[in-house]
């Protein structure tokens, strides 16, 4: 009797483990089966009013195995570096903050350059911390490189820098 009660909870277990991989599938491929809805879920999913919970799933289901995000930032003696973060250390590093100020990103303008499988999108954005600010706080382009394995989109790398006075967003690169 022991032994069919440990096989049926095997059985249950693995069960339980295929539905569960299902699940992510069943509620996000829409997102990303073409390019303009995979970055309008990753904008999206990082974006909400203070206080207001991020759906984390989702973000990680939208990058590839072994994906990297790649801020840079300049140091106090004026050189610019590039710091490499995979999505779940960008949940934990910048994931409360997030929640905590409020944080909307809105993509303002794109290019996008896409040969067979792959892409690359130069994306302006704006943040602001709620959708009733008037301005951003804050600019810049991401370059996002993406996938697409003949079902959907993955977001491969993003590697991004903000608009600073002596580095403006070029003309090119913004609304008409």
């Amino acid at each position: 009797m022991k032994v069919l009660a440990v096989f049926l909870l095997l059985i249950s277990t693995a069960i339980t483990n295929v539905a569960f991989a299902q699940t992510a599938d069943d509620k996000y491929l829409e997102k990303v089966k073409t390019l303009d809805n995979t970055l309008k879920a990753l904008y999206g999913v990082i974006s909400g009013e203070k206080g207001e919970a991020r759906d984390w799933e989702l973000f990680r289901y939208l990058f590839k195995p072994d994906a990297k995000m790649i801020p840079t930032w300049e140091n106090p003696a004026k050189i610019t570096s590039a710091r490499y973060m995979t999505p779940e250390d960008y949940i934990q590093r910048s994931g409360p903050w997030l929640v905590e100020n409020g944080f909307i990103e809105k993509e303002i303008y794109r290019t996008s350059n896409t040969f067979g499988p792959i892409s690359q999108v130069f994306s302006t954005y704006e943040c602001y911390h709620s959708v009733n600010d008037d301005k951003p706080f804050m600019r810049g382009i991401n370059s996002i490189q993406l996938l697409y394995d003949n079902n959907r989109w993955w977001v491969v790398n993003i590697y991004w820098t903000q608009e600073t006075k002596e580095n403006p967003i070029p003309v090119n690169y913004l609304p008409k």
